[in-house]
């Protein structure tokens, strides 16, 4: 009788569970597409630095079971207690970035230092940070509606915990992370009603600060330069190198690209073949076709993902609003970072392509950010059938 009652609770849970398809296949499709290129962008690479061929896409396929798990946790935690342990998310993302400074703690790869080695996995703090940024942000917009809407203070006071992950971030240095994390805290703080004229004084301190730090170090200098002249003599060979084997991929590919599994460029001409620059070796292979139904796909996840952020909002879930709004900035601002970075039409930023590009950090937190979307979409829907009930 036990068993029975038991069976029929889970059952009448799952009942009222609900899933948005116009959301997840198109996530599902990244992720196949993602497992995919970076098995066919890393096998070479592999073969010689690993003595496996199959390396990389081994882990990036455990990656995506435990991005499951992370959806899963994500989904099923009670909004109510992401909202109310929002600055604890914070505080232990501030405790990451202070930590991945500290000397032999955090990893240096290419000049940066920006992951933390935990023996089985590789965690990169600004991951977690866009994460806690967003649900803590979410939570102040609420509490704090009418002063951010009438008052500098309820603008100023984020503004300097932002100031201070743009300190640790530009520390490592992480200037694409500090460029995701300012867009979404911008984003949501204009989407929340702050008045324009706060609103735009402060995009225009922020563009002028952007510009200071793009010109103050050399390699960031050296970087613009190679982007406005990748061809150059003095660049092609040198910083332009990377841009410019990207550059030729899309070349290569064409309308319908050379074919899953032909690309030249991953033998060893691009670097970051199945990490940042995977999209060129899709380019490549798929061709403009691949790119435009691609980018059509990530259209999809960012307008549904906003969508579903407007409806909360018309039935008064503003937490759940906020933080809807907040990840699909993310999630956008980093795609079109990483498409106009392997394109050309950005500065090289170290940025993966979300769901697509190899890091277990990055598929952990996307598909853990798409489990909270789905988790809010549950909540739009159980609303939506008790007011019809009512």
């Amino acid at each position: 009788m036990t068993q029975l009652t038991l069976d029929q609770s889970t059952r009448s849970y799952f009942d009222n569970r609900y899933f948005d398809f116009w959301l997840l296949v198109p996530v599902i499709a990244l992720c196949l597409i993602g497992f995919t290129m970076v098995t066919s962008a890393s096998m070479d690479f592999a073969s010689i630095n690993n003595n496996n061929p199959y390396h990389h896409m081994q882990r990036h396929g455990i990656y995506l079971v435990l991005g499951c798990m992370s959806f899963l946790l994500f989904y099923l935690l009670p909004l109510s207690f992401i909202q109310k342990f929002s600055w604890l998310a914070l505080l232990l993302s501030f405790a990451l970035l202070i930590a991945v400074l500290i000397p032999g703690i955090g990893m240096k790869v290419n000049g940066s230092i920006r992951w933390i080695n935990l023996g089985f996995f590789t965690l990169q703090p600004s991951e977690t940070m866009k994460v806690a940024m967003v649900l803590y942000l979410s939570s102040y917009l609420v509490r704090r509606q009418i002063e951010v809407r009438s008052k500098w203070s309820g603008f100023v006071k984020p503004m300097v915990v932002l100031g201070f992950v743009v300190v640790l971030l530009l520390a490592e240095p992480d200037f694409g992370a500090f460029v995701v994390i300012l867009s979404a805290v911008l984003g949501m703080m204009f989407l929340a009603g702050v008045r324009a004229g706060q609103f735009f004084l402060v995009m225009l301190g922020c563009v002028i600060a952007v510009a200071i730090m793009a010109v103050s170090q050399e390699y960031r200098m050296l970087r613009l330069l190679s982007y406005l002249e990748p061809f150059s003599p003095e660049n092609v060979y040198g910083s332009g190198y990377q841009l410019t084997q990207a550059l030729i991929a899309f070349g290569r590919g064409e309308w319908f690209g050379v074919g899953l599994g032909n690309s030249i460029q991953k033998l060893f001409y691009l670097p970051e073949a199945h990490t940042d620059f995977v999209l060129s070796i899709f380019a490549e292979e798929f061709g403009l076709v691949g790119i435009v139904i691609l980018f059509g796909l990530f259209c999809l996840v960012v307008g549904r993902i906003m969508f579903i952020g407007k409806r909360a909002e018309e039935l008064s879930l503003y937490y759940q609003a906020y933080c809807a709004y907040g990840i699909g900035i993310v999630l956008a601002v980093q795609a079109i970072i990483n498409i106009g970075v392997n394109t050309g039409v950005l500065p090289t930023k170290g940025l993966t392509l979300p769901f697509v590009s190899y890091g277990g950090t990055s598929i952990l937190i996307c598909l853990g950010l798409i489990g909270l979307v789905s988790n809010i979409y549950q909540s739009v829907q159980d609303t939506q059938n008790n007011q019809e009930v009512i």
